[in-house]
């Protein structure tokens, strides 16, 4: 019980500096007019309106996560009377550690993407191959830890199935697999209030299964990053006050992607990120399915009213909040499945 005291404590104090860092935040990024440049092409026409919405808000949840991972670790190390020559319990604390600084190396690079795209005043930041080099070799840095604090296994786990032993190949698919699901978070934030409703649910449904599989580490990190996220929708829900930025979505790709991984059940993670994988599939099916049509018909064809597939059902005149609701919704499902998936395998 004090255990759930100490992860439910992590996650208020999350809450409260990511909620209680907005009423300085916003109001700073306003003066330094850190304000969203909008195209219109890239969302429906009346997002117009939301030009110049301060950006970069996702520090409010970014700054609650670390302080509140780290105190929850440490709050816990000391009630379980943790020695400090415990070379396993040390491991994992450095397995923890690894993800923190990882998520926030994402998140650095989408610091540079907002940056980049405030100082030009247009939507264009990093160009896609920049971004890319940089997720690739901090990508390869965080597989590295992963594999001398982990348990060194590199084989694709399915819960009823595990591939054989798949040596350096496992780190080359985890590395593609890293970067797509990162920039699937990142296309998810389109909507107010969609990424953080979506990864607040995430970590919820890691949270139960990190204490199913007693990763009590990685439950500290889940649930700061679930309080972070439910502090800063207080600023993010329709109307926005502030917008995460590429700086909070890749945090909390790199996060969600992160936490899987340690955890090693890939299907896991592939249940719980679904509606992230979703948006992104979306866009690449809209892109093919345009191009074959062009070739084959003279003009290009669409499947969708608009990618992401959020745009869709907006221009489908579904309101944002409905938009947020089912989104989340389906997660929850999606991750139900996986908690099953952890019960049963």
């Amino acid at each position: 019980m004090t255990l759930w005291l100490i992860i439910l404590f992590t996650s208020l104090i999350s809450f409260l500096i990511s909620a209680l860092s907005g009423k300085w935040l916003v109001p700073f990024l306003h003066k330094l007019k850190f304000g969203q440049p909008i195209k219109v092409k890239d969302g429906p026409e009346w997002h117009a309106k939301k030009q110049g919405t301060p950006t970069m808000g996702g520090f409010m949840f970014i700054i609650s996560t670390v302080i509140a991972s780290m105190g929850g670790y440490g709050a816990y190390r000391v009630w379980a009377g943790i020695d400090s020559l415990d070379t396993a319990a040390n491991n994992r604390f450095f397995l923890l550690l690894s993800v923190v600084v990882f998520s926030l190396l994402f998140g650095f690079i989408g610091f540079i993407d907002d940056f980049t795209k405030v100082v030009r005043k247009n939507n264009d930041g990093l160009t896609a191959i920049q971004k890319i080099i940089l997720q690739t070799i901090f990508s390869v840095g965080f597989l590295f830890c992963l594999y001398i604090f982990g348990n060194g296994k590199t084989s694709i786990n399915l819960g009823f199935w595990e591939s054989p032993d798949l040596g350096i190949f496992y780190y080359i698919i985890m590395t593609v697999v890293i970067i797509y699901l990162t920039n699937a978070v990142n296309l998810t934030d389109g909507v107010d209030g969609l990424c953080g409703s979506v990864t607040f649910t995430a970590m919820l449904i890691y949270t139960v299964c990190c204490s199913i599989l007693l990763e009590t580490e990685m439950s500290c990190f889940t649930m700061a990053l679930a309080g972070g996220c439910l502090g800063f929708l207080l600023w993010n829900l329709n109307p926005a006050k502030c917008f995460m930025g590429d700086t909070g979505s890749m945090f909390l790709g790199a996060a969600v992607t992160a936490v899987g991984l340690v955890l090693h059940n890939h299907l896991l993670m592939l249940l719980v990120s679904l509606v992230y994988i979703i948006e992104a599939l979306s866009v690449v099916i809209q892109v093919i399915y345009f191009k074959i049509t062009k070739k084959k018909y003279g003009e290009g064809r669409r499947i969708f009213k608009m990618t992401p597939i959020h745009h869709h059902f907006e221009m489908s005149k579904w309101s944002e909040y409905k938009i947020v609701i089912t989104f989340s919704l389906t997660g929850a499902v999606f991750g139900a499945l996986g908690i099953a998936l952890i019960l049963t395998f």
